[in-house]
């Protein structure tokens, strides 16, 4: 593992990303990058990136690919990331694609797949950390404390759009809008295919392997 790894998290939502992830940064000893964390935390410091992006949250809308691209772009250029990091949820399309290609040659895309059905399954029960965002399942990985993330100590919650119906319509958007990133990818002989359906400790030896 010397040389330096650049990785992509990529599946519908309930996938197991952030689990993986988690793992990851853990054995690799890389930052993970969750896209979620770094709007809060820009929002939280105020900055004027947070601040643009607040602005479109409170409305209900989606933030802007410019504003996304450079808030994911200063955090990849920092120091920590010079041995590399892994990426968790950007890009989401494939105009942000682009612009992470302008800052980094990415070395390695976890691509793991479950069917839509077992994703409205699996997010009923995800829990999340309100206050730097660790994703929880009350079934596969529930946290030591009811309602306390086991890392910091905050209160864990259902996300607002974590219902089936809310869902639905994010799987339809991944579908249309971020699985032709994988196309974007492929001839780069960087994508490993992983069936997300089986354990978490199953799906964790399969990542591994796919990266020695």
């Amino acid at each position: 593992m010397a040389d330096a790894k650049r990785i992509l998290l990529f599946g519908p939502q309930g996938s197991g990303k952030g689990t993986q992830g988690e793992k990851l940064s853990e054995w690799l000893k890389l930052p993970l990058i969750v896209t979620g964390n770094i709007f809060r935390h820009n929002i939280k410091e105020q900055t004027e990136l947070g601040v643009l992006a607040k602005g479109y949250i409170n409305k209900g809308e989606l933030v802007p690919d410019a504003v996304t691209n450079r808030m994911i772009g200063e955090r990849i250029t920092q120091e920590d990331c010079a041995q590399g990091f892994i990426l968790d949820g950007f890009p989401r399309n494939l105009v942000q694609a682009d612009a992470l290609d302008t800052y980094v040659k990415i070395t390695d895309l976890m691509h793991i797949s479950i069917p839509d059905d077992e994703a409205v399954r699996r997010i009923a029960n995800r829990r999340t950390c309100v206050d730097q965002g660790h994703v929880y399942h009350l079934v596969y990985n529930p946290p030591k404390q009811e309602g306390i993330c086991d890392e910091d100590g905050s209160a864990l919650e259902q996300r607002k759009d974590d219902t089936e119906e809310s869902l639905k319509k994010r799987l339809g958007i991944y579908h249309s809008e971020t699985e032709p990133i994988l196309d974007h990818y492929r001839p780069y002989g960087v994508i490993h295919d992983i069936d997300g359906i089986a354990s978490i400790e199953e799906v964790w030896q399969t990542v591994q392997a796919s990266l020695q």
